[in-house]
């Protein structure tokens, strides 16, 4: 099977991807080659990316996938296992972006060593070895939304207090500010040009707040 390039599933490069996360490129790089466009593909038999422009791309969903590898990095689990969990969630709910469902992360734990998962009859290891009941750490998922289907559709790379968003079905999925199409890069370049956030907003009609947010993206991506 291959993930489909269309409208609003969002179209991400790896030096995209980079930005958005504040990874280096290398290792975003290097997750998709050898786990997306390796052992994901070769254990479920889905192609996760498509090239565009000589570089390689991917959806929404995988760009999802990556961030909540980097949380669950941040708790402490390895790379090897997050795959491996990913592996066997996608086989039991037959889905190539178990990641990206909120019923699967609503119920995914972690004791800072392996991921649990609570399957409403006990929580089981995604080893598949045996039940536990151990105090789990929740891994929190707050800068993603999600649609009516449970599938995630935006993603707050500052989190949901801060106006931008990335959303597939807008601007091709750029982070954006707000309900706006405006890009956060088009508010910077004029705060570099010594304009001031008062005379920003009331150009482009937006909030002062949303002036900041967008300066402050940015500056995190540079």
């Amino acid at each position: 099977m291959s993930s489909k390039l269309e409208i609003g599933s969002g179209i991400y490069t790896k030096s995209e991807i980079a930005k958005i996360l504040r990874l280096p490129y290398s290792r975003v790089s290097t997750w998709i080659d050898k786990y997306w466009d390796g052992r994901l593909k070769t254990e479920l038999d889905f192609s996760y990316t498509w090239t565009t422009d000589n570089s390689k791309a991917v959806s929404f969903y995988t760009l999802v996938e990556l961030y909540i590898l980097i949380l669950l990095g941040e708790a402490g689990i390895k790379t090897e296992d997050v795959i491996n969990g990913h592996i066997e969630l996608s086989k039991i709910y037959n889905t190539p972006h178990p990641f990206a469902r909120k019923e699967i992360l609503e119920s995914i734990k972690t004791d800072g060593k392996k991921i649990y998962f609570d399957t409403g009859n006990g929580t089981i290891s995604l080893d598949g070895k045996k039940q536990f009941q151990i105090n789990f750490i929740k891994v929190l998922f707050k800068n993603l939304s999600f649609d009516n289907g449970f599938l995630a559709n935006r993603f707050y790379p500052l989190g949901k207090n801060k106006k931008i968003v990335i959303d597939p079905t807008r601007q091709f999925g750029h982070p954006i500010i707000g309900n706006t199409n405006i890009y956060p890069e088009t508010i910077y370049n004029l705060h570099q040009a010594g304009e001031s956030n008062k005379f920003i907003a009331d150009l482009y009609e937006i909030e002062k707040k949303e002036v900041k947010d967008a300066i402050e993206y940015c500056k995190k991506a540079v």
